[in-house]
């Protein structure tokens, strides 16, 4: 289970292996890491795709509804991707 400011998801790649995200929330940056096995290290993923970004704006809007990130965070996401991938539609 992710702690306090960390979301976490399972998925799979455009291979079809499978893998898991963990992002942590430190200071004014989001950082991606991810493994594709369970008792593997997890490593830095240093260009996350907007498939990604995207899983992390659901989770942090599942969040905000819990009241365990604060409106603003929506906000500020939604712009850093925007500014990422500014052909996304959000």
């Amino acid at each position: 289970m992710a702690k306090k400011g960390e979301i976490s998801w399972k998925g799979r790649t455009a291979d079809g292996e499978r893998r898991e995200i963990y992002v942590k929330h430190q200071g004014d940056q989001w950082l991606f890491h991810v493994r594709s096995k369970r008792f593997e290290n997890w490593e830095r993923l240093e260009n996350p795709s907007l498939d990604d970004w995207l899983e992390l704006l659901d989770g942090v809007q599942r969040r905000i509804q819990r009241r365990l990130f604060k409106p603003k965070e929506e906000t500020r996401l939604k712009k850093l991707i925007k500014n990422n991938f500014p052909d996304a539609d959000i």
